[in-house]
């Protein structure tokens, strides 16, 4: 199984629009953040979680040609709004969406042209919207679990996949989720920024957490631009390390 990382920044994106600040004018291509998503291979079997505004060119970038699903976190526009750009993976057939019914019943009302079949191939998106039960989904090899998190006042979900698990966008880990993530190897999760958010993880919040959950390796993601990467993963403990876009884990 190949996780590769989209994109790894917060809402606004790394370089922010209009900031002049040290990581938004940095060279290190690692401190340049998409909004966050993540690709899963295996085999002949390709799965995208979340698209971000910056679909098209992440999927351009990662060489992504074809999928066989889509799976969402939640609403939030820097992770549904590149849905458009599913038309291309759908012009052989509907294409499989799956989510919390929050989500699901956003995109029905937020993006119905994409929904369902229609007779412009190509042209439009054909997105199937089904829903994930507790105890997950399996497309081709991989099986996907849902895993309820805290974000703000909204449930969203995290997935795990066999002994990868990703969290992003998140505030609090219900105590129920917790058994859902044992013998996890492999975490993503997120870690906003230093200061307190009231709807995200801060990066001591989110080493607590991931020390909690102790998996082998961990990453950050949905970080913001008051993170410089180099500096950020000197002061992480040494089995946790920021993502960044492109990066590539085979588990």
């Amino acid at each position: 199984m190949e996780i590769t990382f989209l994109g790894t920044g917060t809402s606004h994106g790394v370089p922010r629009i209009g900031c002049m600040c040290d990581v938004c004018l940095s060279d290190d291509p690692r401190n340049k953040r998409y909004r966050s998503a993540v690709l899963i291979r295996e085999g002949e079997t390709s799965v995208v979680i979340d698209t971000p505004p910056e679909f098209r060119l992440q999927a351009l970038r990662s060489g992504i040609y074809d999928l066989d699903a889509v799976f969402y976190t939640h609403n939030h526009a820097d992770h549904v709004n590149g849905i458009d750009d599913l038309r291309v993976f759908s012009e052989m057939g509907p294409l499989e969406v799956y989510g919390p019914q929050q989500v699901l019943k956003d995109i029905k009302s937020r993006f119905s042209y994409a929904v369902g079949e229609n007779g412009w191939n190509g042209g439009l998106p054909q997105l199937i919207l089904k829903t994930i039960k507790p105890e997950g989904v399996t497309i081709g090899p991989l099986h996907f679990i849902p895993v309820p998190l805290i974000h703000g006042r909204r449930e969203v979900f995290g997935y795990r996949i066999r002994n990868f698990a990703y969290l992003t966008d998140c505030k609090e880990i219900p105590p129920s989720s917790y058994p859902l993530l044992e013998g996890v190897e492999v975490l993503v999760l997120d870690a906003l920024r230093f200061r307190r958010h009231p709807t995200h993880l801060t990066i001591d919040e989110a080493v607590e957490v991931a020390q909690k959950i102790g998996a082998r390796v961990t990453y950050f993601t949905h970080l913001t631009h008051e993170n410089d990467h180099a500096q950020l993963d000197a002061y992480l403990p040494k089995n946790i390390h920021p993502a960044y876009d492109g990066l590539t884990v085979t588990i």
